[in-house]
């Protein structure tokens, strides 16, 4: 990576203690490349050399938060607000972060609706950014199964920041959601088009799936796959969404099982612990499923695929009651969270 070796150049000549720049490029590197526990370790490191700076600490939470140390990410983001004198949009956006994570979607619509006001009260408002925080909006209302409220928010979104690809994306889902089946393929070709993130091309070939295009979904798959290959050579990571591709679509459960317990060795997030859960559920093994879902409830979070996957392990593992609950939470916060997940909640809770 480019921006690693160029701050690890710039460390060996100029040494961190008066280098807080190249150690932070460092940190970030680490953050983009999934490094998440040297991204933490260079962010304490800098809280130590820049303890006025409120930067060191939003970058410290930042990993804290992926590797699932959710009060120490907490704390951070208190040291991070307060050195920066009060909130702005980038402290917004966190407690935003923390408040989805805690199943407090209140509080999440009203830190993203706060950083939304503080971004274009800017003199020069930055129209990515003001395009991330309303497409956040629009994925708070989609969360919760308002969508005519996301669509607003995803249209502008798109209106800000013209082919913005998260919000394109979204379109396509919530269009899918929202019956409208051929809008959302040709939202998601656009998306596709712009970033063959897996997940986007994924999404296409379910909507294909239900469309009856079997030929143009294969295809689809077949790309997923390719993009990870290619990712995984070139050092992108694409290992969770590739895992939750194959546990999704009963493919290489083995394998995909591997790769979500090797990252939770790492990265004990609570997404994390439903990846191990979901595909070992796939991979035969309901006992580590049921486990694994625990902890990937343990903050409280209303997502309804959480609650989908919850629903499904205990199913399997005979508890009829428990399954029935979170089937029927999932389909009551989200009816069409996934396009074919959620019809075999709806058949799951029919048998």
């Amino acid at each position: 990576d480019l921006v690693a070796r160029a701050a690890r150049a710039s460390l060996a000549s100029v040494p961190e203690v008066r280098n807080t720049g190249g150690l932070a490029a460092l940190a970030q590197s680490e953050f983009a490349a999934h490094d998440f526990a040297a991204a933490r370790d260079h962010a304490m490191q800098l809280t130590v050399l820049d303890p006025g700076k409120s930067y060191p600490y939003g970058m410290l939470g930042d990993a804290l938060l992926e590797l699932g140390e959710y009060e120490q990410a907490t704390a951070a983001y208190r040291q991070m607000e307060r050195r920066n004198g009060g909130i702005s949009e980038s402290t917004e956006t966190r407690q935003a972060r923390l408040a989805q994570l805690r199943g407090d979607d209140a509080g999440a619509k009203r830190h993203f609706t706060n950083a939304l006001v503080l971004a274009l009260d800017l003199p020069l408002p930055p129209r990515e950014t003001v395009a991330w925080c309303r497409w956040q909006l629009g994925e708070t209302a989609f969360a919760i199964g308002d969508y005519e409220t996301a669509e607003r928010h995803y249209r502008d979104a798109l209106v800000t920041f013209p082919d913005y690809y998260r919000a394109l994306a979204s379109m396509g889902r919530v269009r899918a959601a929202r019956g409208d089946l051929a809008g959302g393929i040709e939202q998601y070709e656009q998306a596709v088009r712009r970033l063959p993130d897996p997940a986007f091309v994924a999404a296409l070939g379910d909507l294909y799936q239900l469309a009856g295009r079997e030929k143009d979904a294969a295809a689809q798959y077949a790309l997923v796959e390719q993009i990870g290959r290619l990712g995984a050579a070139g050092g992108a990571l694409y290992n969770r969404q590739l895992a939750l591709f194959y546990a999704d679509h009963d493919m290489k459960a083995e394998a995909a099982y591997a790769s979500a317990a090797k990252e939770y060795e790492a990265r004990r997030d609570i997404y994390g612990a439903d990846a191990l859960a979901w595909t070992a559920l796939k991979a035969g093994k309901p006992g580590e499923a049921q486990a694994a879902m625990k902890d990937a409830l343990r903050l409280g979070t209303r997502d309804a695929k959480l609650f989908y996957h919850a629903g499904m392990i205990a199913r399997a593992a005979g508890d009829e009651v428990a399954a029935r609950d979170y089937l029927r939470r999932a389909l009551a916060l989200n009816p069409q969270f996934d396009p074919l997940q959620a019809v075999t909640a709806r058949k799951a809770l029919r048998n």
